[in-house]
């Protein structure tokens, strides 16, 4: 018996297509759900649910009618300026809930999404239970190895990272000889890598030290499936320009969309990407 379709509700980023490239190739049907007027570029057979923020209620009744049971979220969409005057009855119901939600961070705006989706009978799937090689190894995974330097910022960034964790702030942090460069906020991964690049040519002053590493950990309890960090090939080049040595990831927390190009672009600049363990770290 074939598999009900699969919602996609797809955002910016690599991992929409890959996964409905996957759920293809695996015979399943992929239905995509896009927000306010944005349209991958990548689209070719897969059905297109136009929704808006403000009409919930308009969206799932269009997802049942597809046949779907199982949604993944993927791809980063940005927070949306909503209009009350357009709320449908189904917004009107889960507003109280869910707009103070919008003023904190993503895991309690995200897990608030995730009860809604989930009244309507919708069965959450993460995208690592779709591409089930898409979670990071543990080990280093380059030529190029972290240095005792590299090992000591890694468990200063790891600090960091779990106290911004508790703080439902962000899963990142760049830390270059005990310095911490950056932390990642609600804009992203890519813009503090390029905040790095531009602003700590005065804070490495040790040429033979270790010249940095981005860190990327989930948050403490947050909902695997809807909010994973993640890096792909274009987080090598970010840090690559930021000068950093290499990236650390949390083995099997951190999605690498793409591992053998995500490598193999770590392998020609030169950098390291490093899978490690919690238990190795303060605070583990």
């Amino acid at each position: 018996m074939p598999q009900a379709p699969l919602a996609i509700l797809a955002g910016k980023g690599r991992l929409p297509e890959m996964l409905a490239a996957t759920a293809v190739q695996a015979g399943r049907k992929v239905i995509l759900v896009c927000f306010n007027g944005f349209r991958p570029d990548w689209i070719t057979n897969e059905h297109l649910i136009e929704a808006r923020f403000e009409k919930p209620g308009t969206m799932f009744k269009a997802i049942k009618a597809a046949g779907c049971r199982d949604v993944v979220f993927a791809g980063y969409i940005i927070r949306p300026r909503i209009n009350p005057l357009k709320f449908d009855l189904k917004m009107i119901s889960v507003a109280a809930k869910l707009l103070p939600t919008l003023k904190s961070g993503d895991t309690a705006t995200l897990d608030a999404i995730r009860s809604i989706f989930e009244a309507e009978g919708l069965q959450i799937l993460g995208a690592h239970e779709i591409l089930k090689d898409l979670l990071a190894l543990g080990g280093t995974l380059t030529k190029a190895i972290p240095s005792a330097d590299d090992f000591t910022d890694m468990k200063r960034a790891y600090a960091i990272v779990t106290q911004m964790g508790i703080a439902d702030v962000g899963q990142g942090a760049v830390v270059a000889q005990g310095l911490c460069l950056g932390v990642e906020s609600i804009q992203g991964t890519d813009a503090m890598l390029n905040f790095v690049a531009t602003t700590s040519a005065d804070y490495r002053p040790d040429e033979n030290a270790g010249q940095g590493v981005l860190l990327k950990a989930p948050k403490q309890g947050q909902d695997w499936r809807i909010d994973l960090p993640a890096i792909g090939p274009d987080t090598v080049e970010n840090a690559a320009k930021a000068g950093l040595s290499g990236i650390a990831v949390q083995t099997q927390g951190v999605l690498v969309l793409g591992l053998e190009d995500t490598v193999a672009a770590a392998d020609k600049l030169g950098l390291f990407i490093h899978g490690f363990d919690p238990k190795d770290m303060p605070d583990g």
